[in-house]
């Protein structure tokens, strides 16, 4: 692991305040320092600025001053001078540098072929005693070359750039220090809500029932919007803890009856000596008992199946086809009832999952025929693309064709109360409807629809009932 990766590692393991108000705190220290740095610079540049008008005025006087062999000219505080020859024999000084060569050999030889010699002596930080700014020239004075070396003592400038750094230093840090305090406040505040959603997480972790997270009514910022969308979920697995409850306790009852009566049918059988017709319908009671508990274990086995879109695998299929198909094992039912049984389907060809479809509307028809009276009607069509004009600029929406299938009997209808849980697990009508088979049917039929990525109602037409499949195809 690099260091880059390292360090990334480790920062991600703290704490979010602790990492909001690191990032704040780097924020503000590269803010301070650039800030700082340009009011340095800028001071700075006009100190220098103004030093260096006075150097240069005093070089010019000190130029004119051993041109004309006259005594050197009075300068700005704290100003120094000195002449020398090319060889670097002091001519002419003031006192404090008299014995002090200001320039180097290189410097010299530099200076006397005629080119400007600039420097600072002594330096800011570290403090240095006689820090100077220099500049050296030659100039011709009767017909001699002479180097002439003009210095100002940087000493008051110098102390005003060491006094803007420290209070700099200490504007930045007071204000570092203030703006991570205030970064850690905000976050800590900001985050306090969060703190309290896990809290109360963990609460729903430990088993607690019926938990709701407290979200402010008059807000609408980023951690109010999570709260409510936490609470939407909670209510969503509420929901579905109560369901899987609900499941449980029904699918125990479902399970026990067959059971039951197994157990109760060997028990006769082995309480005293059977002839061979009663164990055969023994067995046959037994058969069927079994049989009951292999179709819920299917159907339930099924819905589990279905619970995502990702088991539908559509395919081209005759629409006619399937229908007729799905209808074909119940007309010896009907026609042993008497009842009609027809089938209205188009011609076209869908997109769908025949493995699922096909079962699902003979589970349709096989509760009709059950549950209802007179002729059962299966109707198929599909219905085109939709386009749709709005004012100003036309703009066409297309939605793709949509299978709707409809099964419809002359019965005495669902009861009302039936209608909102109709398509519920193990739901049954039992105003109107015996209590024969498992009351999965209808719950196929919608689990189905909805893995098919469209939907399915039950209805009273008046003339009976009826339930409608609405599919994209």
């Amino acid at each position: 692991m690099t260091r880059s990766a390292g360090l990334r590692a480790r920062f991600g393991r703290l704490p979010v305040v602790s990492r909001l108000v690191l990032a704040v705190a780097i924020t503000m220290s590269l803010v301070l320092s650039g800030t700082a740095g340009l009011v340095y610079w800028r001071v700075q540049t006009a100190l220098d600025r103004q030093l260096h008008d006075d150097l240069a005025a005093y070089r010019h006087s000190l130029d004119r001053a051993v041109r004309a062999d006259a005594a050197p000219p009075p300068g700005p505080s704290g100003s120094l001078y000195q002449v020398l020859d090319t060889r670097g024999r002091v001519l002419a000084a003031s006192d404090a540098v008299r014995h002090r060569p200001l320039l180097s050999a290189a410097e010299l030889d530099s200076a006397a072929h005629g080119h400007t010699v600039r420097r600072d002596v002594g330096s800011l930080l570290p403090i240095t005693p006689d820090t100077l700014r220099l500049q050296a020239r030659r100039v011709r004075a009767g017909g001699q070359s002479r180097v002439v070396v003009a210095a100002v003592r940087r000493g008051h400038r110098d102390e005003a750039l060491r006094e803007l750094l420290a209070q700099l230093a200490f504007a930045s840090v007071l204000t570092l220090i203030a703006a991570s305090f205030v970064g850690y406040r905000t976050a800590r505040a900001a985050l306090r809500p969060v703190e309290r959603y896990r809290i109360g997480a963990a609460t729903l972790a430990d088993g607690a029932q019926n938990l709701r997270l407290d979200v402010p009514a008059d807000r609408d910022d980023e951690i109010t919007r999570l709260g409510h969308t936490l609470n939407r979920m909670l209510d969503r697995l509420e929901a579905s803890a109560v369901r899987e409850r609900r499941f449980v306790a029904d699918a125990s009852h479902e399970l026990r009856t067959p059971l039951a009566l197994l157990r109760a049918e060997l028990d006769v059988a082995l309480h005293r000596p059977r002839s061979a017709e009663e164990l055969t319908g023994t067995l046959r009671a037994v058969e069927g008992e079994v049989q009951r508990l292999i179709d819920l274990s299917n159907a339930l086995l099924a819905l589990e199946e279905l619970g995502g879109t990702d088991h539908v695998v559509r395919a081209p299929v005759r629409l006619a086809d399937l229908v007729e198909a799905a209808v074909a094992p119940h007309l010896r039912t009907a026609g042993r009832d008497g009842r009609a049984l027809t089938v209205d389907a188009a011609g076209t060809t869908v997109e769908v999952d025949a493995r699922w479809l096909r079962p699902a509307i003979g589970n349709l028809v096989d509760n009709a025929l059950r549950h209802a009276e007179g002729p059962v009607r299966v109707t198929a069509e599909v219905r085109g693309p939709v386009t749709a004009e709005v004012r100003g600029p036309v703009t066409a929406e297309v939605r793709g064709p949509r299978l709707r299938l409809v099964v419809a009997d002359e019965g005495p209808g669902f009861p009302p109360e039936f209608l909102p849980r109709a398509f519920d697990r193990f739901a049954r009508a039992e105003a109107s409807r015996t209590s024969e088979g498992s009351g999965l049917g209808l719950a196929f039929v919608h689990a189905v629809a909805t893995a098919h990525g469209g939907s399915a109602r039950a209805e009273n037409t008046g003339r009976g009932a009826a339930v409608v499949l609405d599919l994209p195809c």
